[in-house]
């Protein structure tokens, strides 16, 4: 096992700046998601761990070795592609044990390392078949086998999900999960999937436009995102942003937008203060909404449905509020209906405050430090 180091890492075509000065440690045995939309910089940076593209600017190191003009055998690592990228003439037990026959690894070891990885795969009973004897999730699962039986330091995992149905998703997620629990080995996964991110990654780097916006523990993205960006990006649905302007009142300082009276919630207060005229972006999770009254710890605001997609246990609310469209998740119970007017209770200890120049939550510059 070992670790991963990015520092100061920079990687140009010509004048595009695919990755920007990217510091990043990836501790050993940790199970990191690079995660972010199209052309954020994600695979390019795990394929610069690859060795498949060079490094403009910075070092990378694995463990204690600087790697960047190793060449991608001597690594130490395996990737796994987003296509299955099989040999369709050789079985499955040929496939799994190609590269170590290349690497001439005695034949005893091969025969054993990929009878090891056929039973962490549960891949046994496949081994005579060929790739289009197979289903997707089976295919991916050979692909993910072909790795183990290299025996590397680090795993590379390009979106290698994406090319599942839902079901098989779900179901090879948690295979993944439990293989990292199992071999304790480094893993790199790249996903533009924030529920994959959320549900598998020890710790997640969030990136965009090249840039590491904030890396923490899923529960500290979704608790406490750096910026506008990372709370929009992480949880499905989105999060809601309100615009708001601060108001003096005789409760102490509100934020208003349209209709729509907030209390500063206490947390935010003093970074508020008195700033009456200021504009802020008010950010509420659709599950932190609820249909009822507020009470004395808790905002509330008039809503009218639109439309209803129906979960089974929950409902999908789309609501006109103050002025734009908001997203709320309820109970089924609640057997809402479109046209219904409804009392949506805002929970002010969920409610996060962003400045709408730089998109930093409001106390961010600890964060970031802290999450970098």
């Amino acid at each position: 096992m070992a670790t991963v180091t990015f520092e100061h890492v920079t990687k140009k075509y010509g004048d595009v700046l695919a990755v920007n000065d990217l510091n990043l440690e990836i501790r050993d045995g940790e199970f990191m998601v690079l995660v972010g939309p199209s052309g954020c910089g994600k695979t390019t940076s795990l394929r610069m761990i690859a060795g498949l593209e060079e490094i403009s600017d910075g070092t990378l190191r694995i463990g204690d070795r600087v790697v960047n003009d190793v060449a991608p055998k001597d690594r130490d690592i395996a990737m796994v592609f987003q296509s299955y990228a099989l040999y369709p003439h050789m079985t499955v037990r040929d496939n799994l044990a190609f590269g170590l026959k290349l690497r001439k690894v005695p034949k005893a070891d091969i025969e054993k390392r990929v009878q090891e990885a056929a039973g962490i795969l549960d891949l046994g009973r496949l081994l005579a078949r060929k790739p289009k004897e197979l289903s997707g999730g089976q295919r991916q699962r050979v692909a993910l086998g072909r790795a183990i039986v290299r025996e590397p330091a680090v795993f590379l995992m390009d979106e290698p999900l994406s090319n599942l149905d839902a079901k098989l998703r779900v179901q090879t997620r948690a295979e993944i999960a439990r293989l990292h629990q199992r071999l304790k080995t480094t893993i790199v996964y790249v996903t533009h999937d924030q529920v994959e991110a959320m549900t598998m990654g020890t710790r997640i780097a969030v990136m965009s436009e090249g840039l590491l916006q904030q890396v923490g523990t899923p529960q500290e993205l979704y608790d406490m995102p750096v910026n506008r960006f990372v709370a929009g990006f992480i949880g499905s649905p989105a999060m809601n942003f309100l615009d708001v302007t601060v108001t003096s009142g005789p409760d102490g300082p509100t934020l208003v937008a349209n209709d729509v009276t907030i209390p500063v919630p206490p947390r935010f207060r003093q970074m508020v203060g008195d700033a009456a005229g200021r504009h802020y972006i008010a950010g509420i999770r659709p599950e932190h909404l609820d249909i009822g009254q507020a009470t004395s710890d808790d905002a509330s605001m008039t809503a009218t449905a639109d439309v209803v997609e129906y979960l089974g246990n929950e409902e999908l609310l789309h609501l006109t509020a103050a002025g734009q469209d908001i997203v709320a998740i309820v109970d089924a119970e609640n057997r809402v209906t479109p046209g219904d007017k409804l009392s949506m209770v805002i929970p002010l200890d969920k409610v996060q405050l962003f400045d709408p120049e730089s998109g930093l939550q409001l106390g961010a510059q600890r964060t970031a430090v802290a999450a970098a």
